[in-house]
């Protein structure tokens, strides 16, 4: 291996997330900081945590909502029918059993 290319190991070097946890593992860097940790990542809590910091959800939100509004033309006769067709299957479906 050559000589004088690989960066310092720091052995205690300390991550820090955001909730507080902090962590000393063995880095390249000394001071790390992250946004999720095993502690309050949401895959491991199994509690929903929603981290926006530019109303990215919101506005996906406020999209999906006018979409659904704004439906006319051909689309919203298209929706309707299909609607009375699974309606109709649905009462045929009761009515035989």
């Amino acid at each position: 291996m050559k000589k004088d290319i690989h960066p310092e190991y720091f052995p205690n070097a300390k991550i820090t997330c955001a909730c507080g946890t902090v962590y000393e593992i063995g880095s390249t860097r000394e001071d790390i900081q992250v946004e999720l940790c095993a502690a309050c990542h949401p895959f491991y809590t199994g509690k929903q945590k929603i981290i926006d910091t530019a109303r990215r959800v919101e506005k996906f939100q406020e999209r999906a909502t006018r979409k659904v509004v704004e439906v006319t033309g051909k689309k919203a006769k298209k929706i309707k029918r299909t609607a009375r067709k699974v309606a109709k299957r649905e009462e045929k479906e009761k009515s035989a059993a």
